[in-house]
């Protein structure tokens, strides 16, 4: 690692002035920042830490699920209120990574990282999420921007996300069996913003929707409602693990797959 400062500062608005310096950066769960660091990849003039903000909790009120920015994945996977408001979220959760990701990592610095094979984009773009920061509160279809790329402004901290409460949903990956990662992840919802299916791992600028998928949900909610819809493999990651023909392939099942984990 190269020399940096370090702060762990106790309010909100601490962090967001320590922020303000372009050179700074935050950990939150510290999965990607860590390892980074120690690859020198990154040369951060302080690093500011998160966990001290009181980001943390889960609550469920007026339709929705909010969750804290600090709160960890296996706080997220055995909530009992997750899972009886939006079961698949739950599931998500836990299959995020292992288990010393999953007691160290975010949903926050998940979010604020969206790495192109993380799993909470999916859930927060299928159900029509809010991310709300510090000084605004930001809609999912707004919010994920592209590969490692966000609607967040500099120095701008995620204080939570709410997830609308939806009829019926469900999320499915096919992993990487070393990373964990997912190759390829749908995740399909029906709620208060409609049907709306995702896909993470696959595109080459991370989350996104896939609009025929949708309409043929809507039209009819089962797996044999997508049947014959062949996910075109433009746009497609192409890599060691898998082409772009394959993951294109691996979409079409593993859609049928989460409609009818969905139930």
């Amino acid at each position: 690692m190269y020399d940096f400062a370090y702060q762990k500062p106790s309010s909100v608005a601490d962090a967001v002035k320590l922020l303000g310096d372009p050179e700074a950066k935050a950990l939150a769960g510290g999965q990607t920042l860590i390892p980074v660091l120690k690859q020198r990849l990154n040369h951060p003039s302080v690093v500011v830490d998160l966990s001290k903000l009181g980001l943390s909790g889960i609550t469920v009120s007026g339709g929705a699920v909010t969750i804290g920015a600090m709160t960890t994945h296996v706080t997220v996977a055995t909530s009992a209120d997750v899972a009886k408001a939006i079961p698949a979220l739950a599931s998500l959760a836990g299959n995020i990574g292992d288990r010393a990701v999953r007691y160290r990592g975010t949903i926050g610095g998940s979010l604020a990282n969206n790495d192109p094979t993380a799993d909470y984009p999916a859930a927060v773009l299928a159900l029509g999420g809010t991310i709300k920061t510090d000084r605004r509160e930001i809609a999912a279809d707004d919010y994920f921007q592209g590969m490692f790329a966000t609607a967040l402004e500099p120095g701008e901290i995620i204080v939570s996300v709410s997830f609308p409460i939806p009829e019926k949903a469900g999320y499915v990956k096919f992993r990487n069996p070393a990373s964990r990662y997912a190759m390829v992840g749908v995740f399909v919802a029906k709620g208060p913003k409609g049907v709306r299916v995702t896909v993470t791992g696959a595109g080459q600028n991370g989350v996104f929707r896939h609009s025929a998928f949708e309409k043929a949900l809507g039209g009819s909610w089962s797996a044999a409602a997508l049947a014959g819809i062949a996910t075109p493999a433009d746009g497609l990651n192409s890599d060691i693990h898998g082409s772009a023909a394959y993951r294109a392939h691996l979409v079409d099942v593993i859609a049928k797959r989460a409609a009818t984990a969905a139930g």
